[in-house]
C-alpha cells in the first residue's frame, strides 16, 4: 500500500492501495499548523488503514515552502525509516486527477492559493498514456488580480479553484505512476519541491561579529 502526504495547503494523508483502492484518510484543511498535525494524521491513517505501507507519496507542491517542506520531511522521514521507496506527486496533478473524476473534458487550470496575493496555476488538458492527467503549461504564478480570459496561461482553459489537495488523489496519482514502471530515478514527476519563489528567510552574507 502507499502512503501519500500532502501539505502544500492543508494537511493530508492517506492510505492508498496499489490498484487506486483508498483505504484510509485523514486530514485537515487549515492551512496552517502543519507541523502540530501531521503526525496526529499519519497514526490515524496508518491505524484505520492496518497493512504493510510499500511505498510512500509526497506531494511536492505548489505550495508556500514553510508548509510544503512539512509534509515532504515527513514523507522522507518515514520512507527512510522504513527503507521505502519515495514517489514524488505534483499536487496539481492530483488535484487535475480528481478533477478528471467528475469526467472533465477540454482544458482546465488547477488554481491554488500562493499566498502573497498569488496564485498557482497549472494547465492540463486529457490524460496521458499512463492514465495521469496530461500537463500542457505551468506551474506559474501570477498574480490574484489577475484576467483568466486574457493571460496568455489560463486562455481557453476552464479554470479550477482548488480549495485542498486530497491525499488519497496524491495516493492515486503515485498508484498510475507505478504501474507505468516508475522507479526512484524515473522522469514521470518533479523531484524537488515546487516552491515557485525563494523562502523569507536567506543566509546573510557577512557573519555576525561575536565578542571574545
Amino acid at each position: 500500500m502507499i502512503l501519500a502526504i500532502d501539505t502544500s495547503i492543508g494537511s493530508t494523508v492517506a492510505v492508498v492501495e496499489l490498484d487506486g483502492t483508498v483505504r484510509a484518510v485523514a486530514e485537515r484543511e487549515n492551512t496552517l499548523g502543519h507541523a502540530e498535525i501531521i503526525g496526529t494524521l499519519l497514526a490515524q491513517a496508518l491505524a484505520d488503514a492496518d497493512g504493510q505501507i510499500t511505498h510512500v507519496a509526497a506531494g511536492m507542491g505548489p505550495g508556500a515552502f514553510t508548509g510544503l517542506r512539512i509534509g515532504i520531511a515527513a514523507a522522507r522521514a518515514f520512507a527512510l525509516g522504513r527503507g521505502l521507496p519515495v514517489v514524488p506527486v505534483p499536487s496539481h496533478v492530483a488535484a487535475a486527477l480528481g478533477e478528471l473524476d467528475g469526467g472533465a473534458s477540454g482544458p482546465f487550470a488547477i488554481v491554488t492559493d500562493a499566498r502573497r496575493r498569488e496564485n498557482a496555476i497549472t494547465v492540463f488538458d486529457g490524460v496521458d498514456g499512463n492514465g495521469l492527467p496530461r500537463r500542457i503549461a505551468g506551474p506559474e504564478l501570477r498574480p490574484q488580480t489577475a484576467d483568466f480570459e486574457t493571460d496568455e496561461l489560463t486562455s481557453g482553459s476552464r479554470i479550477v479553484r482548488a480549495a485542498a489537495i486530497r491525499g488519497s488523489d496524491v495516493g492515486r496519482a503515485a498508484a498510475l505512476m507505478l504501474a507505468s514502471g516508475w522507479t526512484p530515478s524515473g522522469e514521470l514527476a518533479e523531484t524537488e519541491p515546487l516552491y515557485l519563489r525563494s523562502p523569507d528567510v536567506t543566509v546573510g552574507h557577512a557573519p555576525k561579529r561575536v565578542s571574545a
